[in-house]
């Protein structure tokens, strides 16, 4: 097609998630995607000189749904326009400089995922809600944001009307609990928090459980606010919710670095957020520097590289892990996402799968969140061609019949599955385990195929003559091989549950396991009381360390290696006459010292309690360098913070 073939079809398509999106709260791409359809067709009214007068580059917003009261906006609303990169990022900064002397700096925020709400105050109570809408009339929601916990019904500045803007949220604890009962899941949080917002029973909003951040006030009678910053903690004092972070920055330099912070530790929110709100600090030039027809020029967003877009779901095959769960896996046309080529992705369970009605062949939103196994989301766009997902009845690996063990499926075949056997012996021998250097997946295999070896206690039988009848096997990597796993056999407790494979049980929950319990009887013996009412141990954990121990063939293979000569390392004994005794604390940002693990190790040895969060409860932050909301919250809740050189004086 020509450029105005392009031009016209760019014109439909955008209209046509726009109306998904707005409209039906049914989005079938990603933001990414629509960005670069939006962008492309922008770029092209410009080149061409001309835009449709359909064209979404004239308006904001789209269509009103039916069945809501419509609301004039007494103050228009604006989108905002973004920046693609630090180079456009410092131009407009440099623009700002231009257009006025008093763009000394510029305030910084978190640019929320969710729904656009207007609030309005009379005499400080709670009066009325809009939804954005098409940015000049919008839906009225006053009922269905009346059951937000976190709106304020009263506010303490009294004087005539005050008009607020800000998001309307759905934290990823609300979005998780939430999907767990839900008939259909929900696709994400954005998706959740506009469904339930405009939806006509108040009762539905509530289910939900959302929040509210307010970011902006277009009104306020009888007062006038100079800066940003002055806006943002007039809005505090209201009570109001306004996230963890709010920065003023006067260069390139540090909004970047800012920015690049807040992007490294996006993904441990609990609120989604798809960039950073850049805005002139100085509010009594607004006006002066004026608008656009959708943007104010005096703010910028700029967006983050997408964690989610959409592609096909070509095909699912079917993993068999080292405890014998059959786990479906996606292969997917690949994408671009997060840094890294995508083209397969875990769909978790056959349950997952009819929750999210997801088919082969249909068009689906896949997520890589914290660098970890990318996850099938739900369903973007059926197809035409599409076909249901079997599961297996029998095992992919051995064939034997599987069985449904609450959401999943399991094999339980566990000296025969070869898969499951592989699975095994390579956790067994990990870093994190029991560290035997010399056995990779490769060598492993090999054991199997000539000696039989299929449960980890059994690796403890290899002798030199057994070796040196293999392949490639010389005598300096056969004395390699069997010094180390002499050594392995003396192992720190934390290693050791590790090295167990208990389902649900990694690295980080092994460690928190070994500084609850001292011994393995202990362990054995706790119960779902017990075991719930440690920190990031919920009830799904807890029983599969319950149903471990209930097995007998797990005792019996754990017996087996003490038998072969394995023993467990005595736990330090806990010093308690230190700077750190019996303190809530919390790491945040790297150290030249100490890796995390180590510094934790530390402290716990000093009778300290480190966790994850901060919270009222928490008595210190230690904080590195690059230190990210762990650290604003704690200056937010008035928390005693130190840095290395601190810590390394209190640890003398």
């Amino acid at each position: 097609m020509d450029k105005n073939q392009r031009l016209e079809w760019l014109t439909n398509e955008v209209n046509k998630h726009n109306k998904n999106y707005y409209v039906y709260d049914n989005p079938t791409i990603s933001d990414a995607e629509y960005d670069a359809l939006y962008y492309e067709l922008v770029d092209l009214e410009n080149e061409l000189g001309y835009s449709l007068p359909s064209s979404p580059t004239n308006r904001v917003g789209d269509e009103l749904l039916e069945g809501f009261k419509k609301k004039k906006h007494e103050i228009p609303l604006y989108s905002l326009n973004k920046v693609k990169d630090f180079a456009d990022l410092e131009k407009w900064m440099a623009d700002m400089r231009k257009a006025t002397s008093m763009a000394e700096n510029f305030s910084l925020e978190y640019k929320y995922d969710g729904l656009k709400i207007v609030i309005e105050y009379v005499g400080g109570i709670y009066s009325s809600a809009t939804t954005r809408g098409n940015g000049t009339i919008g839906e009225d929601v006053t009922t269905q944001v009346k059951t937000i916990r976190s709106v304020p019904l009263s506010i303490p500045y009294k004087v005539g009307r005050v008009i607020v803007q800000g998001e309307c949220m759905m934290t990823n604890k609300s979005f998780i609990e939430f999907n767990k009962t839900a008939e259909i899941p929900l696709k994400n949080p954005r998706n959740g928090v506009a469904g339930a917002v405009r939806n006509l029973d108040p009762k539905e909003t509530e289910k939900r459980k959302l929040d509210f951040f307010c970011y902006d006030i277009l009104l306020l009678e009888g007062k006038k606010l100079k800066t940003q910053q002055e806006m943002h903690e007039f809005i505090i004092e209201q009570g109001f919710k306004t996230g963890d972070f709010f920065k003023i920055v006067n260069s390139i330099s540090q909004a970047q670095a800012e920015i690049e912070r807040v992007d490294k530790v996006k993904d441990k929110l609990d609120v989604m957020i798809d960039g950073m709100v850049i805005k002139l600090n100085n509010c009594s030039v607004r006006d002066d520097i004026g608008y656009t027809n959708k943007f104010p020029k005096w703010a910028m967003a700029f967006k983050f590289k997408p964690v989610e877009l959409s592609t096909t779901l070509l095909d699912v095959v079917w993993q068999v892990g080292r405890t014998g769960k059959i786990t479906p896996i996606a292969v997917l046309d690949p994408i671009e996402l997060s840094g890294a080529t995508v083209s397969r992705a875990t769909l978790n369970n056959t349950q997952d799968i009819e929750r999210k009605q997801v088919f082969i062949n249909s068009r689906v939103f896949v997520r890589r969140s914290n660098e970890v196994i990318p996850e099938v989301m739900g369903i973007a766009e059926h197809s035409a061609n599409e076909r249901s997902i079997i599961s297996p009845t029998v095992c992919p690996s051995c064939n034997s019949p599987l069985k449904t063990i609450g959401a999943n499926l399991f094999c339980l075949n566990h000296k025969g599955c070869y898969e499951q056997i592989i699975d095994r012996l390579t956790h067994f021998v990990s870093r994190d385990a029991f560290n035997i250097e010399g056995l990779s997946e490769k060598t492993l295999k090999l054991f199997y195929e000539k000696f039989k070896i299929a449960y980890p206690y059994e690796l403890f039988t290899l002798t030199k003559e057994m070796l040196e009848g293999l392949e490639g096997f010389k005598e300096k990597k056969i004395n390699n091989i069997l010094a180390s796993i002499e050594k392995s056999k003396q192992i720190d407790w934390q290693n050791f549950i590790f090295a167990l494979g208990i389902l649900n049980i990694g690295k980080k929950t092994a460690f928190v396991l070994s500084q609850r319990f001292k011994s393995l009887e202990e362990l054995k013996m706790a119960d779902l009381v017990t075991l719930t009412a440690i920190d990031d141990i919920g009830e799904i954990v807890a029983n599969s360390i319950i149903e471990y121990f209930a097995d007998q063939e797990n005792l019996i293979n754990i017996q087996k290696l003490f038998d072969f000569g394995v023993k467990i390392n005595e736990p330090e004994q806990t010093k308690t006459n230190s700077n750190f005794a019996n303190k809530t604390i919390v790491l945040t940002g790297s150290l030249q010292s100490f890796t995390r693990p180590e510094l934790t190790k530390l402290l716990l040895s000093f009778g300290a309690n480190v966790t994850s969060s901060v919270s009222k409860n928490t008595n210190l932050v230690i904080a590195g360098t690059d230190a990210g909301s762990k650290l604003d919250k704690a200056r937010e809740l008035n928390i005693e913070v130190i840095d290395e050189n601190k810590l390394l004086e209190l640890l003398k």
